[in-house]
């Protein structure tokens, strides 16, 4: 990153069941620490343009479904040597049966381009982070962690990943169709880089938050929850994320 060159970034965030709100602000707040970063904010992946002419994408996303269209620009855009820094829901694309959540392969091609696709998770709850590269410039000097209020995430792996954190849990997903998928395995990765053409996706599955009113019409009023928001060092691995994501890590 050469100094005083201006850098774009595309900050895509609009995630239902969360505090879209509340993530919008504080990744905006860590952006704005560059002064030469250019944040555009959106709430989907249509201005493809835009998004092809950004050094560096972010999503907070939840059940944001890009057309096919959409999908052949972000193909495009990594392949070119974009850099996509994906967080937390981005892979969850979720349908309802029977009371139930149901993760159906809605959108295939964008589930290849970041390199996992949600299944599940089980409640909230307090779990160990291992820091499985501690020579990698994003997780180095970082020791061993807990989150807590998260979600535990089990997702489909999709080809190449370089797994950064990972954590152990086992617990079945009772709110979920495919309840026990992922019961069987001893880790799961929390974070990785998952490479496309000449671009990269850094993958970081925590993150989740939830404020008063944002489970509507699946339950009226719910407790505020910060989750990992909550904790110094998931703010250090967002600011790596970005300072990897405009070329200055």
């Amino acid at each position: 990153m050469e100094k005083d060159q201006k850098v774009d970034v595309y900050l895509v965030c609009n995630a239902k069941y969360h505090d879209t709100n509340f993530a919008r602000l504080e990744l905006l707040k860590l952006l704005a620490e560059h002064e030469d970063v250019n944040t555009r904010v959106a709430e989907n992946f249509s201005a493809t343009e835009a998004i092809a002419s950004s050094k560096l994408l972010i999503t907070y996303t939840c059940d944001l479904r890009p057309t096919l269209e959409e999908q052949e620009a972000l193909d495009q855009f990594l392949a070119a040597g974009g850099r996509w820094f994906a967080l937390h829901a981005t892979n969850a694309l979720l349908e309802f049966v029977d009371g139930k959540a149901d993760t159906p392969d809605l959108a295939p091609k964008f589930m290849q381009l970041l390199g996992s696709k949600f299944i599940a998770h089980p409640p909230n709850q307090t779990f160990g982070i291992k820091v499985t590269d501690v020579q990698h410039p994003l997780t180095e000097n970082i020791d061993d962690f807990e989150v807590h209020d998260e979600e535990p995430y089990y997702c489909e792996a999709l080809g190449e990943q370089t797994v950064l954190l990972e954590a152990s849990y086992s617990e079945p997903s009772l709110g979920y169709v495919r309840s026990d998928y992922g019961t069987d395995r001893d880790t799961h990765p929390q974070m990785y880089l998952h490479p496309w053409g000449q671009g990269e996706v850094l993958y970081l599955s925590l993150g989740h938050c939830t404020g008063k009113h944002d489970m509507k019409p699946l339950a009226d009023i719910v407790p505020v929850v910060r989750g990992s928001w909550d904790s110094p060092i998931y703010y250090e691995l967002l600011r790596r994320g970005i300072r990897w994501g405009i070329g200055a890590l």
